[in-house]
């Protein structure tokens, strides 16, 4: 395709930007509308991934089709093969009735899987079905139905490794995967980052009803320099906070500075090392939560042994056993220690007592729980990736279910 057609594209869909990498995904995405291939589409999460399945449907024979998007990742395990291939009723309980599903309801189109890396393995299985033959089951049917549906695939998640870890079905990947289209982040795409926020800048003024805020020469270097690892998503609401907050409409680097976050990266202390030594933490009371953590069960440890050399063994947790009369006559056994004598006055360190374990850890409950410490790094990271649950997740490194499952334990959706 020539530059004309793909700048028309751009227009209808609403893309800015003058990015190769971008202009490439969009001829890769017009060149394969016409054919039923399969599509895979890869990038960061808020790259804008979304339209381009959009680009696909339009251009192609079934964009007189349904098209249908589904968010794979928001769906939970117990209902997404309802959601995706349909139930009969009495299914299971709260199947009051027959539900279609989307492969059923799109047949003729196009379904876009958005977040597919976030599919539980059963599902996989059912969707390369789909994709090999056409032919589905519904949940609590054993009636084989048939198909023509155009899938659409994205992810942010690394396939190959989630295919190395078990957690994606490697024939599944190259079934998806039949075109690739990767669209670049917003960190590559330079010279592109102000002018997305002079479009964001002008529609929030129209929205609003409010002047068009501007960036100083300052602030455009500012904005060129920051890594955006919310990509187009975060500039997008970035733009918007400052389009209502600020009185000043033209913005300084003093001002924008207020809105983009820290990404300084606090050094790691020794007691990070290991599991946490990959993570980055953006406060000192970030830091303490984690060194708190980790103290905790170095506490616990430091007092069994302690007690264990007093004569008096304890458990993991430190906890002593109920002590048991010894019969009369009866030896106590002790735990002989040969070192080298420490000049601990010297050196200005005094012998350890048991009373500095014990006031350790009575500082640490007193201060704050390990509930409290979760919930506090839960709160942190969703701030750090303003509100988006997926990229939150994968900071904790625990699955997005599991974020969800905490949030509402903590009450987070409320806050």
């Amino acid at each position: 395709m020539d530059k004309a057609d793909i700048q028309q594209v751009k227009l209808r869909f609403g893309i800015i930007g003058n990015n190769e990498e971008l202009n490439r995904a969009i001829d890769i995405a017009m060149q394969v509308a016409p054919t039923d291939l399969s599509v895979l589409i890869t990038g960061e999460s808020g790259v804008g991934k979304e339209n381009f399945p959009k680009i696909i449907h339009q251009f192609s024979n079934r964009k007189h089709g349904q098209y249908i998007a589904v968010n794979c990742g928001a769906i939970p395990e117990g209902t997404i093969d309802s959601e995706l291939f349909g139930h009969e009723k009495g299914a299971f309980t709260g199947a009051i009735g027959e539900r279609k599903g989307y492969f059923g309801e799109a047949d003729g189109g196009t379904i876009f899987l958005d977040e597919v890396g976030e599919l539980p393995l059963s599902t996989q299985a059912r969707l390369l079905r789909v994709l090999e033959s056409g032919e589905f089951i519904k949940v609590g049917s054993s009636r084989v139905e048939k198909t023509n549906v155009r899938i659409v695939a994205a992810t942010n998640v690394r396939l190959q490794e989630a295919i190395a870890e078990g957690r994606f079905r490697e024939d599944l990947y190259y079934r998806l995967s039949t075109v690739p289209i990767q669209i670049p982040p917003l960190r590559k795409r330079e010279g592109d980052i102000v002018l997305l926020f002079r479009k964001f800048a002008a529609d929030f003024a129209a929205k609003y009803r409010m002047p068009v805020i501007q960036l100083t020469e300052d602030a455009k270097r500012l904005l060129l320099a920051y890594s955006w690892p919310g990509n187009i998503r975060q500039l997008k609401n970035i733009t918007e906070q400052i389009s209502i907050i600020e009185p000043n409409r033209e913005i300084t680097a003093e001002l924008l500075q207020k809105y983009i976050p820290d990404t300084r990266k606090a050094p790691l202390l020794p007691a990070l090392t290991g599991a946490h030594a990959e993570k980055t933490f953006e406060s000192e009371r970030e830091i303490l939560y984690q060194v708190l953590f980790d103290m905790r069960k170095d506490v616990n440890e430091l007092k069994r042994l302690v007690h264990e050399i007093m004569g008096e063994p304890r458990d993991a947790a430190g906890v002593a056993p109920v002590q048991q009369p010894r019969p009369e006559g009866a030896v106590v056994p002790t735990l002989q220690i040969h070192a080298a004598p420490v000049h601990s006055e010297a050196a200005g360190i005094r012998p350890l007592d048991a009373r500095d374990i014990q006031d350790t850890e009575a500082y640490m409950e007193e201060t704050l729980t390990l509930d409290e410490m979760e919930k506090e790094m839960i709160r942190k990271a969703l701030d750090r990736h303003q509100g988006h649950r997926k990229q939150a997740a994968k900071d904790l490194n625990i699955s997005e279910r599991t974020l969800y499952r905490k949030i509402k334990e903590y009450g987070l959706d409320k806050s």
